[in-house]
C-alpha cells in the first residue's frame, strides 16, 4: 500500500520542487550577476513585427469578447461531460442521470441570463 502512494510522493516533491526553483532561479542568477539586466529605451519599446507601430499601442478589446467565451466554453465543458455520460447511459443508472441534469440546467440558466441581459447581441 505504501508503495503505491510512494511514487505520487514523489511526483508531488518533484513537482513543488520544479515550481520553487522556476521562480527563485532566475532571481538568484540576476542577483549573483549572471543574468545581466539593462533596461534601455529599445528593449522596452513596443515590438511590432519590426514595423513602427502609430498611435496608441494600448488598444482595449471590447468586453463581450470575453462573455462570447465564456460561453463557449461553459458549452464545451457540458459537452465534454455529456459525451462519456452517454456512452455509459445504460450502466450510470439515476444518479448520474440526475447529475447532468443539474449541470445542463446550471449551463441553460447561464445561456438564458447571458441572453436576457444582452450579451449575445452583436453590436
Amino acid at each position: 500500500m505504501l508503495g503505491n502512494y510512494g511514487l505520487v510522493a514523489i511526483f508531488l516533491i518533484v513537482a513543488i520542487l520544479f515550481a520553487i526553483t522556476t521562480v527563485i532561479l532566475p532571481s538568484t542568477l540576476r542577483f549573483l550577476g549572471i543574468v545581466p539586466q539593462r533596461p534601455n529605451r529599445i528593449k522596452t519599446s513596443t515590438y511590432e513585427c519590426g514595423v513602427q507601430t502609430y498611435g496608441k499601442t494600448w488598444v482595449q478589446f471590447n468586453f463581450r469578447y470575453y462573455y462570447y467565451a465564456l460561453v463557449f466554453v461553459a458549452i464545451d465543458v457540458m459537452a465534454v461531460f455529456i459525451y462519456p455520460w452517454a456512452v455509459q447511459f445504460r450502466q450510470l443508472g439515476i444518479s448520474a442521470f440526475a447529475a447532468i441534469i443539474i449541470l445542463s440546467a446550471f449551463i441553460v440558466v447561464g445561456y438564458l441570463y447571458a441572453w436576457r441581459k444582452g450579451v449575445l447581441e452583436w453590436k
